[in-house]
Order: structure tokens, then sequence, then C-alpha cells
């Protein structure tokens, strides 16, 4: 369709425009600024740094092998190597665009103008002026740990992030388009948005949302491209006449482990600090997803089916991604109920809305990220009030602050909706989307990889 190709070189040619801008924007951004007024101190804490470490190791397990191993054995066998190494190599990607410019997009030194309401500057890419001895200007007051740590922590979110999108389109989207995909919509949608949640001069964190680690950044960002991506796509062959069932949930149990143990990090490392409110957020990430695991069997049953190990396991999935903006900003009885309502609300979305619609989100990243992001971004404003145990003021006003997380939620669909467009036929221009159908019958594994997961 030429039509197609002329939009998607339009906005290739336009992306690539305002980033060759972005240099000159720079020349007169401060410093990087972050949310405390006083300078970090000379020496880093040593504790603090230490629990960084350990976190950013903890989330780097979530992605591989944790979300390989989940997403892998929900497909079928004969895509099982090529799910998991979209998602490595989608990882990997990220880490690289990161350190290239990534860190500098989302934290570097601001912009001018109003700019830098959505983006930062070029001031730190390629990890200029990043030393040993530098620390982190993070969005946390007071922390002291050194810049690299910051830098990986970071990395590790950007790079699963781009690797939950990818749940909608396994088994018939080209390797070489999700790499293409994942380099451009990380540069205009994931860098933006995790600048307007987390950077000082933000656009959402002057607005004061709440987003401890992630809702609308990682999950929300993640869920509605995957929905976005999975439409622009098309449906799988046979979908949905043919049984499609997970070749392996014996796989997906595994992987749900390590991604509940990874989230400690994720949630408790996002406090940045060893202290009570990484505690806060490690016990809310295990009353959370606890009830989300129950809470979703529960829902099946109501619905007269048996409770199943792959609805347990979508259940703590759903817990873990709705407390996930509130892990630091609920009380433990908030959470809980926080968890058990995303679930029962995720299960409806899987299993009665997404048949109603047709859309063919393979592996529901939509339905259990994207509704249970949304979820848990809002449901943040709520819990964290004082009455319900949160950790908020006396004076808490939850009506103001409803609208200030539905104002990011929303902006938040509204972005990456727009940038999975672009990236998607930037992605389609370059290398084409689909694979041919005899690959897509034969399986991925040997036509893309030209290997087995079993022989």
């Amino acid at each position: 369709m030429k039509h197609v190709t002329k939009l998607a070189s339009g906005a290739a040619g336009l992306g690539l425009t305002l980033f060759a801008a972005l240099p000159a924007w720079a020349q007169d951004a401060a410093a990087l600024q972050s949310p405390a007024t006083a300078a970090p101190a000379a020496t880093v804490n040593k504790g603090d740094t230490a629990w960084m470490l350990t976190s950013t190791v903890l989330v780097m397990m979530m992605i591989l092998p944790g979300l390989a191993l989940f997403y892998g054995g929900l497909t079928r066998a004969k895509n099982m190597l090529s799910t998991m190494t979209q998602i490595g190599a989608a990882a990997c990607l990220a880490m690289l665009i990161w350190v290239m410019y990534g860190y500098s997009l989302a934290f570097g030194p601001d912009v001018s103008g109003g700019a830098s309401n959505f983006i930062a500057g070029l001031g730190k890419a390629f990890l200029k002026g990043v030393t040993p001895a530098s620390q982190a200007a993070t969005f946390t007051a007071g922390v002291e740990i050194p810049e690299y740590v910051f830098i990986c922590f970071q990395m590790t979110f950007a790079a699963i992030t781009a690797a939950l999108v990818l749940g909608s389109v396994v088994e018939r989207m080209k390797f070489s388009a999700v790499m293409a995909f994942v380099a451009v919509w990380l540069t205009i949608v994931y860098f933006p948005i995790a600048h307007m949640v987390w950077a000082s001069s933000g656009l959402f964190f002057k607005a004061g949302a709440l987003d401890f680690a992630g809702g609308t950044v990682v999950h929300i960002n993640a869920g509605v491209s995957a929905l976005v991506a999975s439409l622009i796509l098309g449906k799988r062959m046979g979908y949905p006449t043919t049984p499609m069932p997970p070749h392996s949930l014996t796989l997906t149990g595994v992987g749900t482990g390590l991604l509940w143990v990874g989230w400690f990090g994720f949630n408790a490392g996002s406090a940045l600090e060893a202290n009570g409110s990484a505690g806060l957020a490690m016990i809310n990430t295990f009353v959370a997803t606890a009830s989300g695991g129950l809470f979703w069997m529960l829902a099946e049953r109501l619905a007269g089916h048996k409770g199943s190990a792959l609805g347990f396991c979508s259940g703590i999935v759903a817990g873990l991604v709705a407390v996930t903006p509130a892990a630091g900003n609920s009380g433990p009885f908030g959470a809980i109920v926080l968890g058990a309502i995303a679930s029962v609300v995720c299960f409806y979305a899987v299993s009665v809305l997404k048949p109603k619609l047709g859309y063919d989100d393979a592996l529901d990243a939509f339905g259990v990220h994207g509704i249970g992001g949304m979820i848990g971004a809002i449901g943040t404003a709520v819990v964290y009030a004082p009455s319900l145990g949160g950790p908020g003021a006396a004076d808490y006003a939850m009506g103001q602050k409803l609208l200030v997380q539905l104002g990011a939620v929303a902006t938040t669909i509204v972005w990456a909706t727009i940038g999975t467009v672009i990236a998607m036929y930037v992605a389609k221009a370059i290398t084409g989307l689909r694979v041919s159908k005899e690959v897509e019958q034969e399986g991925l594994d040997l036509g893309e990889h030209g290997e087995r997961a079993y022989n």
C-alpha cells in the first residue's frame, strides 16, 4: 500500500528531524535537576547502593528467564524459542539504546521552553559526564547512590517494558520487524513517558501524579501499545476458531514465580533506598499478589469454571501489575483490595471483553497489563488516603488526586497509541511486519531461527 509506506516514511522523517533538533534544544539546558533542593552528598550510602545493585539484578531476572518462560510457555510449542528470543533480543537492544541516548532523553538535562515537560536533552548521550564518582540526581529526595547504579536500574525498566509489548504479537511477527519496532517505540513512547512521570521537570511529576514503580510508565504504556500493535498486525492464522492452548503451563508457572521474586526489586527497589518505604513496597508486593492469585481463581469458579493453574498465574501477574504504582503509596490492606479488584476485572477483560471484541492479543498483554495498570494507577489515588491506611497527609484531597491520576492515565493511553501506530508502520516500511503463511504454519522457531525448542 503506497499510502502506508508514505505515511511511515513521513513519520520516520519527522522523528529524525525532531531527534536531530534535540542537541540544539539541549544547548541551553541546565544541569540535571532532582526533586531534592539540596545537592547530593559527597559520598554514597553503601547500604542503599547494595540494595539498588540487588534490585537491579532482580529486575533483570524478571526478563530473563522470568518473562521469557512465562510468555514462552503460553505459546504453541513451535513458537517457544522465537518468543524467548524476541524477548531477550528486545531487552538487549533496549539496554544499548538506553546507554546511547535513552537515559539522557528520560533523565538528562532539561531542554529549553515547555518541551522539558515531555522530554529531556542529549547532554548525557553516551553517558557523557557519568563517572564512578558521580551520583544520581533522581526523583527521590536525599538519595545517595552512584549514577551508574541508577542508570542500570532504570535500564532494566526500559528493557522489560519493551519486552512486555511483544506478548500481543507473538507467533506471527518477523524478528527483524520486532527489532525495528522496539527501537522506534522506545524512542518516541517509552523515554518521553518515563521523563514525564519520573523526571523533576516532567509533566506528570510536576502535577503530583503517584506512580511508585511504573503503573503508567511500564504497564499502561506496554498494555495499550500491545493492543494497538496486535490490531495493526492482524490475527493469527486460524484465530479464534482453531484451538491454541499453552504448550507448557509448567514453564509458565516457573516464569510466574521468577516474575514475583523479581518484582520485589521492581517495586521495593523503586524506593531507591533501603528504608521503610522499601519495606512497605515489599509487604504490599506480597499481599496484593497473593490476593490477585486467589481472586482470579474465585472469579473462575463464580463464572462456572474450575479454578485453573493458568488463572492462578494470571491473577498473580494482575496483582503485581495493580500494586506497582501503589507499592509505596498504600497500606497493606489497601493493597489487598487493589489486587483483588484488578484480578477480577482483568479476568473478565480476558474472558469476556476480548472474545466479544475479537482482537488477537495473543498472551493478554493488554487484558492484564493495560487494564490492571489502569486500575492500579487510578486506585492508587484512593488507597493513598490516610483514612484507608495509606501514607498520605492528614489533609489529603482524594478527589483532586483522582483527577491528576486520570489525567496521567489518559495522556499515557493517547501517547502510547499514537507512538505505537508510528512505530509499527515504520517497522512495516523497513522490513514488513508478518512472517509468510508458510512460516506461520510451520512455526517461527524453524522459520525465523532454524531451531526447535524440543527435538
